[in-house]
């Protein structure tokens, strides 16, 4: 697993506000992020340089880093025509290579450069990329697809720069893969698996207790808001 690239970037506002069409009208958010050039530092919030505006649903030393593959963006160019989209547009802060969803799992711990960091939880999407690339399924689309990216949390800071590759120190739940963890999170109400994910130590408390509210409640969530927003 390699670093391609690392990107930081601060909050900004774009769109119209009188805008007729919602797609565009003003919005604000840290997803226009730029690489970073040479080394950065990653501490246990995230990389010098990096915030988030939506601070209740992003950011945090749970969310510290925001990992995607590289490869995905073929994909969304050749499949579903976004043409504009390319390396860095889904807000990442690690563009990664030789690597997916299916091959990564929740817990694993990596040192990269002089920092070491543990795979904390998939990324739940929402309608900023849609509104960015003017697809308003984009959400649903990530998810379904579940070319979603994760989180990494920092367990040591350091420096870390592009081209570095990820050492491999500790695997606890193979079985854990973030494909696995996003089709129970995403598919059929599968109660059960909800309820065995949600005991893996591992996995970011947040998301620990989202699912353990629906095992008790019995209840599919209404993803509406998230998945489309303001964009519908």
């Amino acid at each position: 697993m390699l670093l391609k690239k690392a990107y930081a970037g601060l909050p900004k506002t774009v769109g119209k506000k009188e805008a007729n069409q919602p797609m565009e009208r003003e919005w604000t958010s840290a997803i226009f992020k730029e690489p970073v050039q040479g080394a950065v530092w990653v501490g246990k919030t995230g990389l010098t340089g990096d915030g988030q505006y939506d601070q209740k649903n992003h950011g945090g030393p749970e969310k510290a880093v925001f990992a995607y593959s590289s490869e995905h963006y073929t994909y969304w160019q050749n499949e579903h025509n976004i043409t504009d989209i390319s390396i860095g547009g889904m807000g990442e802060n690690f563009i990664l290579e030789h690597v997916k969803e299916d091959s990564i799992s929740i817990g694993d711990t990596f040192q990269i450069g002089e920092a070491v960091v543990q795979v904390s939880q998939p990324r739940q999407p929402c309608w900023k990329p849609a509104r960015r690339f003017k697809t308003k399924t984009l959400a649903l689309l990530l998810q379904n697809t579940g070319r979603t990216g994760w989180y990494f949390r920092v367990l040591k800071e350091g420096l870390v720069e592009e081209g570095q590759t990820f050492t491999l120190l500790e695997r606890p739940c193979p079985h854990w893969t973030i494909q696995k963890c996003n089709e129970i999170l995403h598919g059929q109400q599968d109660f059960e698996k909800m309820r065995e994910l949600a005991a893996c130590e591992f996995l970011a408390p947040g998301m620990r207790e989202t699912l353990q509210q629906r095992v008790e409640k019995r209840e599919t969530p209404d993803i509406r808001n998230r998945v489309f927003g303001p964009n519908d």
